[in-house]
């Protein structure tokens, strides 16, 4: 990480060994006087590593122990950081510090290291191995004349302290960051409180063995409440009645969201296991939450029933079940009634008043209310001709209920999704109307966060009102702070403003809340265009690889993708993008990038642009 990208080098020789008690975070702490000319400030992976038991083993072989460290350090530790792309930044006594320039290179050099130890331990009796404890930070250091310090650095070394012997300890902004990108679990060891570290730090510990290793996805559990809800199964005996099973589970997720110590999985994600017979500790697993919510809906005529059951995910315990029905007409009644009684299972003490900021009723005709359904239906089917039906049934439940915000938000979000894949055919017009349709969902969804989301990324992305746009997403994450798309919509606005770190952080966090989100490839570009305009090419270039292995065809993903690919050196690969990009659009060009990617600094623009004109895009 950090805003340069800095040759990596392997670590040479054995520096000298200091025996005896020592505090390894008073090496960390920066000289009296410093020469601030030559000081740099970044953003870095710190690794620091300690040899268990290192007095012991030097009071009863001093001679063997100095041979056996210097020969896993060279032949070992050492070739790792290298392949890894990472420095050491200094010995200190019998343990080491390195820096990297990617989270993920951090983790997984250090896993390597745990591996290569275990293997190399084998044939050595137990008494005289030598077992390293690592811990892993992510922060901002100092660095002058090549060594590093602050707190960033002191945290590494706290953790590792903490560390069991053959243990990884990282910080919870290291499992944010590689939680979702390495092969292995992380575990939740909680807050630790760290010698000469103010604040509790949150731990997790990296499980290297084989059965760690995931066969789709592991979560670390978040630091509050966590709950997915799956789909609803649809008992009516008719397909076409999905939408409404899906529609009850959406108001569901939606009154659960606004409860703000609640950490809720996104839609998106949560239904990727419609259809499908699934283990809930499994899910529970790949979503990374405590509890998981199971249900049918039974609708025949004008009655509807619901039932639903709350299910510990760690021990596949019932932890309630219930079951509701009434009249069709009373929809939202049952809904209110089964939102509410998840919500008693979980935190039985919640206030009332909570309960009942819980209860929104999205519109008192059912009949808009099944039109706005059957448009998220079609909307979520993608394609330029379920686009344009879904606007039309939103325009209907709008034209049933005038004030409904949602239904304004969404038929905005069509005209968004028309201009994202370039199928605008009069840029005035569809302007003009989704800026109506905008102003409308903001002026009646006050309290709607949804509305407000979809209304704030009309602003920004169709009427490049970029600040108004960002206004109205931030009002949507104060009503609900799970709101997925509300976090991806901030990270592109952020980033046009110019608040890399900001946008960066904000694109993360929407991929952990919606980790198998269909537009989960949008995410990813977000990211990698924020980090490549910071100059992390390095890992610009990793999530538009990911992003475009899911999505080869979105404009956005392979622009990224050939600028990325310029900039590292691949040029075959961009070339290639950058006729791709060429035959969907071919009147884009360098003179033009402004009117796709509206950067308000004209730095970043250039620097997108010059990676682009690298590729081969004509000015």
């Amino acid at each position: 990480m950090g805003s340069r990208r800095r040759t990596s080098q392997k670590g040479v020789g054995l520096a000298k060994t200091v025996l005896g008690n020592h505090d390894p975070a008073r090496s960390f702490e920066p000289p009296k006087s410093i020469d601030t000319e030559h000081l740099e400030r970044r953003i870095t992976a710190i690794l620091a590593a300690d040899v268990v038991r290192y007095s012991a083993l030097t009071n009863n072989d001093e001679e063997g122990t100095h041979t056996r460290l210097k020969d896993h350090l060279n032949t070992l530790v050492y070739p790792k950081i290298g392949e890894h792309r990472g420095r050491v930044v200094k010995n200190t006594g019998d343990g080491m510090l390195a820096e990297f320039f990617s989270v993920v290179d951090a983790v997984r050099c250090a896993i390597q290291m745990q591996r290569g130890m275990e293997q190399r331990n084998e044939s050595i009796p137990e008494e005289r191995r030598i077992e390293f404890r690592i811990g892993i930070n992510v922060g901002d250091v100092i660095s002058d004349g090549g060594d590093i310090f602050g707190d960033g650095v002191n945290v590494a070394v706290r953790l590792q302290e903490s560390a069991k012997p053959r243990g990884i300890y990282v910080s919870r902004r290291v499992q944010e960051y590689a939680g979702n990108l390495v092969e292995f679990a992380f575990e939740d060891v909680g807050e630790l409180k760290l010698k000469n570290i103010p604040l509790p730090v949150r731990a997790y510990q990296v499980a290297i063995s084989d059965g760690a290793a995931r066969s789709r996805l592991t979560l670390a559990l978040p630091d509050k409440p966590s709950i997915a809800v799956l789909p609803f199964q649809n008992m009516s005996g008719d397909p076409e009645q999905d939408y409404f099973a899906d529609g009850t589970v959406e108001e569901i997720l939606t009154a659960l969201s606004r409860l703000r110590w609640l950490f809720v999985i996104a839609r998106n994600s949560s239904f990727t296991y419609k259809g499908r017979s699934v283990d809930v500790k499994q899910v529970g697993r790949e979503l990374g939450v405590r509890y998981v919510v199971e249900g049918s809906v039974r609708k025949v005529g004008d009655r509807v029933r619901i039932t639903g059951q709350l299910i510990d995910a760690a021990t596949g315990m019932h932890l309630w079940a219930d079951r509701y029905e009434g009249a069709a007409e009373g929809i939202f009644d049952l809904q209110d009634q089964v939102t509410s009684s998840i919500v008693n299972a979980i935190a039985p003490k919640v206030e009332k008043a909570e309960i009942e900021r819980a209860h929104r009723k999205p519109t008192e005709s059912l009949d808009a209310y099944d039109y706005y359904l059957r448009g998220l239906s079609r909307l979520r089917g993608g394609g330029k001709r379920a686009t344009g039906e879904a606007q039309k049934l939103f325009k209907k439940a709008t034209a049933l209920d005038p004030e409904y915000a949602s239904a304004y938000g969404m038929a905005a979000a069509c005209y968004v999704r028309r201009k994202i894949y370039g199928w605008t055919s009069d840029n005035s017009k569809e302007s003009r109307e989704a800026g109506q349709l905008a102003r409308m969902a903001a002026m009646l969804g006050k309290d709607d966060p949804l509305a407000l989301c979809w209304a704030g990324h009309t602003f920004a992305h169709v009427l490049g009102e970029l600040e108004a746009g960002a206004a109205l997403i931030d009002q949507a994450l104060s009503l609900d702070s799970n709101l997925a798309s509300a976090w991806h919509f901030s990270g592109w606005v952020k980033l046009y403003l110019g608040q890399l770190d900001t946008a960066i952080d904000h694109l993360t966090h929407a991929m952990r809340l919606s980790p198998f989100d269909p537009y989960l490839f949008a995410m990813q570009t977000g990211a990698a265009t924020a980090l490549f305009v910071a100059d992390r090419h390095e890992e610009a270039l990793y999530w538009a690889t990911k992003a475009i292995r899911l999505e080869a065809d979105f404009l956005g993903t392979i622009r990224i993708f050939a600028a990325t690919s310029a900039a590292m050196g691949r040029m075959e690969d961009a070339r290639l993008a950058i006729a791709r990009v060429r035959k969907i659009d071919p009147t884009l060009r360098v003179s033009n990038l402004k009117n796709v990617v509206p950067f308000r600094q004209t730095e970043l623009l250039e620097r997108y642009a010059e990676g682009l004109r690298k590729a081969g895009l004509p000015d």
